[in-house]
């Protein structure tokens, strides 16, 4: 797996882009740290069987505390 600066990304980003979309799973650094991945899409489409795993491993959603704090944001005269 290759490491790339945000400079070098800045600097060479079509470069890069190309590297990932040929299949290159690159690790993007700032100042030394990884930060983000960068690969290329999948052209395949997730089987439901792999969507419903996916949709397993998701939190709990309370819908009171979502009601709750989507209140606490919108303007309910709208």
């Amino acid at each position: 797996m290759a490491e790339v600066s945000i400079r070098e990304l800045r600097n060479h980003g079509g470069d890069v882009v190309d590297r990932a979309a040929r299949g290159e799973e690159i690790t993007i650094t700032r100042a030394g740290r990884a930060v983000a991945k960068l690969r290329a899409m999948s052209d395949v489409p997730l089987s439901a069987e792999a969507l419903l795993a996916h949709w397993r491993q998701l939190p709990m959603v309370d819908p009171t505390a979502l009601r709750r704090d989507v209140d606490a944001v919108v303007d309910a005269t709208l």
